[in-house]
């Protein structure tokens, strides 16, 4: 299955979208290995960095892009289908497609790929009045 910000933003809730991008990987699962040279390289890359803020405008800095789900730290720009080394070697176009990329907070991202819920931001509480009373 390819995932893309087009079928994505069709997904109303956070649920819904962490449901669709989740990859359920192994932790310790090794994706560039000893060639973890070839991401970071990428990484740092101008034409990275460039897709990169454009995702997080489109995002408005909302993790999975929903809004009242603002990241404050470690937001990272995912690539909603696995790259390989030999995308990066490459340096397909796929790797900076905006229509492939979202962004997400470093504990949503860590679920997506190891299926780890607990991880997820938790639906805040709404409070009315009356409901901390400790004797009624």
């Amino acid at each position: 299955m390819t995932r893309s910000y087009s079928e994505l933003e069709k997904l109303e809730t956070f649920e819904e979208r962490y449901e669709y991008l989740r990859l359920q990987g192994v932790v310790g699962e090794s994706t560039f290995g000893f060639d973890r040279w070839l991401n970071q390289q990428l990484y740092r890359s101008s034409r990275w960095k460039d897709v990169r803020e454009r995702a997080i405008i489109r995002d408005s800095g909302c993790d999975l892009g929903i809004p009242g789900y603002a990241i404050y730290d470690r937001l990272v720009v995912h690539h909603m289908n696995p790259i390989t080394k030999e995308d990066v070697a490459l340096g397909r176009d796929i790797i900076f497609n905006l229509d492939v990329l979202i962004c997400t907070s470093f504990r949503t991202h860590q679920a997506i790929h190891y299926g780890d819920e607990s991880l997820l931001p938790k639906t805040p509480v709404v409070r009315r009045p009356g409901d901390t009373t400790l004797w009624a």
